[in-house]
């Protein structure tokens, strides 16, 4: 029998505002948990790496609790390319791992996780080997859901996270392309999105030109600012979706990774396309400007942790 996964100390703190310290560091404790019931069960090393997906820690407290209440989890996890999991029986056997252990490790917090789906496609994500959700909700409603995206190759989550930027910004793109109009979507979708923007800039800022930084940080700068007040207006959250619309915000992203991928012959408008060796691989160009503040941000909410007599 293994133990049940913790953190070192509480994922969530008064009025169930997450850590986001805490929270990698559960999920990466449940991959390694899984990875050593799968070599039990079948007698193979399996390694497992795992963290936060969406980054929400770039929108936190110096100590890493989250300056807004988190409704939707979400966790990014690596497995290898191994034979023994294109066996299906095998897989199911890795999911349900991974959906007892995510129950366990989450109970103590108060949450009622329920798995209501698996093996669905992530969006444009590799045709050969897509990367597969899944998806549990929380009956306590404490959070909203829990969702794991699995990717088919065996990296840093770090790496992981840097090289999904590539194939979300092609998500985000639908609603944000200067050849089709705005899109119509649901208050609270909106603000999703333009979430998910300030996220993958503030992660990709590094690789941007300065003329692009210069043009967007007023832009994200608003944004953030309206989302830590509480945005809550109908009327401004869709001011602000289309001030990013017209800006172009999306094509500065785009440019900041064309260009390091590019050159080794990988085209980032057809991430699906790429060799199976490519899911999760990132230019050792990225890797020095964009990896490097992740891990000093993680390295932050410890030392902040540490000073205030917090377990890490």
């Amino acid at each position: 029998m293994t133990e049940t996964p913790k953190a070192s100390g509480p994922v969530f703190s008064e009025n169930h505002t997450t850590n986001l310290y805490y929270l990698n560091q559960l999920y990466g404790k449940i991959a390694s948990n899984v990875s050593e019931k799968m070599k039990l069960a079948l007698k193979v090393d399996i390694p497992i790496s795992a963290g936060v997906w969406g980054g929400t820690y770039l929108i936190s407290h110096p100590n890493g609790n989250a300056k807004r209440r988190i409704w939707r989890f979400y966790s990014i996890v690596n497995l290898p390319q191994i034979s023994v999991l294109d066996n299906k029986a095998n897989m199911e056997k890795l999911i349900g791992f991974y959906y007892s252990t995510f129950a366990e490790a989450f109970r103590p917090y108060g949450l009622n996780l329920d798995l209501k789906m698996w093996g669905g496609k992530l969006p444009f994500s590799n045709k050969e080997k897509p990367s597969i959700t899944m998806h549990m909700e929380d009956s306590t409603e404490t959070v909203r859901w829990l969702r794991a995206f699995f990717v088919w190759n065996h990296v840093s989550w770090e790496q992981s996270i840097i090289h999904d930027l590539v194939r979300n910004i092609k998500v985000l793109k639908e609603s944000l392309d200067l050849k089709k109009k705005p899109v119509g979507k649901a208050p609270d979708e909106t603000k999703y999105l333009m979430q998910d923007i300030i996220i993958t800039y503030e992660t990709i800022r590094g690789a941007c030109s300065q003329d692009f930084l210069d043009h967007a940080d007023p832009i994200i700068h608003e944004v953030k600012n309206c989302f830590l007040k509480g945005l809550s207006d109908s009327n401004l959250i869709q001011e602000l979706y289309l001030k990013i619309f017209h800006n172009a915000i999306i094509y500065g992203l785009e440019e900041a990774l064309a260009g390091p991928y590019g050159k080794d012959g990988l085209n980032i408008h057809k991430i699906q396309d790429w060799p199976l060796d490519k899911i999760n691989w990132v230019p050792e160009e990225l890797k020095e400007k964009l990896i490097p503040p992740i891990q000093n941000l993680f390295s932050g909410f410890k030392a902040t942790l540490e000073k205030e007599g917090k377990p890490t």
